[in-house]
């Protein structure tokens, strides 16, 4: 069984309109925030009406306390968020605007990610999807940033470890935007194995192959900052060439991804080239490893995706693949097969230089 958790007032954090990306330009015509409730809120809508929801088990969370943000945050950031919170609202970093009441709704959100990995941990269900928002992966220490907040998966990797006595966790991070906080929160710890699949140069000074992890941490952070325009052959060769064997080296015992749908071809905020059906794929890779490798035990954790037509068919063909079962919906677009992709969708030669470079990290995981 696969569940799915989700809350109501997920849909309800406000990020404002599209001004708040550029610090509130007085010469931006106000207009729709590309981080609006519609795209995950017709996620859910989609799971209904195809049938798959009612397969699945539905869990609600609860929000994590001020002391447990804490296992990432500073205590004065999360106070200052709680503080904008109980106000009119404001900014907490670049691009992070808390609004009124967003604090509960964030704490929610780790909330979210820490109920679907607690489920998959007692073998209450086989695997889990977390459909939270606002998302995590790039908020530091110190500061949100980038529609972030608090840190969605480090929070409830660092709980989930410390509650379930787990020594091993590895943490796939597939959204098109590099998962800095992520990365900052795990950089120097080799308990924690953090792999980014990103589009190189989104996150400016941020995702590079050299940048390795530090200390006991180094060669447990390993970025794969794949070239815009890369589409499923690159994304199916980073996971099987780098993905995989670090995965069997570390042998970890949970397998969190955190489940970024914006390197869709229609995502206004990259250039990949992404269909649902190389979401599909890259899941059932996934799978199959957790499977090999840590019992089955997989669990996703929402992140970005912006396109609210398609970005709903991307996140059905990851909960089919989940679940083992095919609803018969398609998306707006002919089926893909990974045996005869497209000249577009093939691994590039400039696109296999950066996986080889990623691959030469192997070596140093222990």
């Amino acid at each position: 069984m696969t569940c799915l958790v989700w809350d109501e007032r997920y849909f309800w954090y406000d990020f404002g309109d599209s001004r708040s990306l550029f610090g509130g330009h007085p010469y931006i015509q106000p207009g729709v925030h590309m981080e609006t409730p519609e795209s995950k809120r017709r996620i859910l809508n989609l799971l209904a009406t195809s049938g798959l929801l009612a397969q699945m088990q539905e869990l609600r969370p609860n929000p994590v306390s001020a002391q447990e943000l804490c296992s990432v945050h500073d205590e004065a950031y999360v106070e200052a968020v709680r503080a904008l919170s109980a106000g009119a609202g404001g900014t907490l970093g670049p691009g992070a605007p808390v609004p009124a009441g967003g604090y509960e709704i964030a704490a929610l959100a780790v909330g979210g990610t820490r109920r679907a990995m607690d489920a998959v941990l007692r073998a209450e269900v086989d695997n889990a999807y977390a459909l939270v928002r606002p998302p995590g992966h790039h908020a530091e220490r110190d500061r949100g940033m980038g529609l972030c907040i608090f840190a969605n998966a480090a929070i409830a990797t660092k709980l989930a470890m410390r509650e379930h006595d787990l020594e091993r966790v590895a943490i796939v991070d597939w959204d098109v935007h590099h998962g800095n906080g992520t990365e900052s929160a795990f950089y120097e710890d080799p308990s924690v194995l953090t792999l980014s699949i990103h589009q190189d140069g989104v996150i400016p000074g941020r995702g590079a192959v050299r940048d390795a992890g530090r200390g006991a941490g180094e060669g447990y952070n390993i970025n794969i900052p794949l070239p815009p325009g890369s589409g499923t052959g690159a994304y199916l060769a980073a996971i099987d060439r780098v993905i995989a064997p670090a995965l069997r080296r570390f042998r970890p015992e949970l397998i969190l991804v955190a489940s970024g749908l914006d390197a869709c071809f229609t995502d206004p905020t990259a250039r990949m080239l992404l269909l649902s059906d190389s979401y599909r794929i890259m899941s059932a890779r996934l799978l199959d490893l957790a499977g090999e490798i840590c019992g089955g035990r997989l669990v996703m954790t929402h992140e970005g995706g912006y396109d609210p037509t398609v970005a709903p068919f991307c996140a059905l063909a990851i909960l089919e693949a989940m679940t083992g079962v095919r609803t018969g919906v398609q998306g707006p677009y002919e089926e893909l097969r990974e045996e005869t992709l497209t000249d577009h969708q093939r691994l590039q030669p400039h696109q296999d230089a950066v996986i080889g470079q990623a691959e030469a990290l192997l070596s140093r995981l222990r």
